[in-house]
């Protein structure tokens, strides 16, 4: 189901099994943030600044590295880039970006700042609109392994969100209204 984002400024194909987690905290204006319902998934929309400093094919990566930043991933070893990959515009609904990536990536996360860490698969999506100076970022946290000390350990698989769920939201984005840029 098509589910509108931003106040209806854009659009995307969500999966099943979606909670808005603005119905619970408060989540910045520049960002949409949604959890599985039953599993420890999570799908986070962002509006980020251009990074005009970064070449298209090293910008999935800079974001990542951010995410990890703020994932408090700081050593070599908690993070991994398996593939990034420019995906082709007739694949795309967002007609407005001049590129767009897709990167797979592992980090080595602890929730709630607790000592038991667990593998977090991410995939992200970078679209870069330089015309409105924004990169768009869809982040998908699908964990991977986790600790049987983790304050996770009891979350649910029933009904996870696959990889195709996540291309089915990239490849849906729309943008609807630029106004939303400012």
């Amino acid at each position: 189901m098509t589910r509108p984002l931003f106040g209806g400024a854009m659009s995307a194909v969500l999966p099943s099994n979606t909670k808005d987690i603005s119905e619970l905290r408060e989540i910045p204006d520049n960002q949409e943030v949604f959890a599985h319902t039953h599993t420890d998934q999570s799908i986070i929309i962002e509006l980020l600044e251009y990074q005009s400093h970064v070449e298209d094919s090293q910008a999935a990566r800079y974001h990542f590295e951010d995410v990890a930043g703020s994932n408090k991933v700081m050593e070599a070893g908690q993070m991994e880039v398996m593939e990034v990959q420019c995906v082709p515009q007739e694949q795309l609904s967002l007609s407005q970006c001049s590129s767009a990536w897709i990167l797979t990536g592992a980090q080595l996360i602890s929730k709630f700042n607790e000592e038991a860490k667990n593998i977090v698969k991410i995939h992200l999506c970078l679209f870069r609109l330089p015309e409105y100076t924004t990169d768009i970022l869809i982040t998908f946290n699908d964990p991977f392994s986790i600790s049987p000390l983790s304050s996770s350990s009891s979350a649910s698989a029933d009904g996870a969100w696959t990889v195709q769920d996540f291309h089915t939201l990239v490849q849906s984005f729309q943008l609807l209204d630029p106004g939303v840029f400012g």
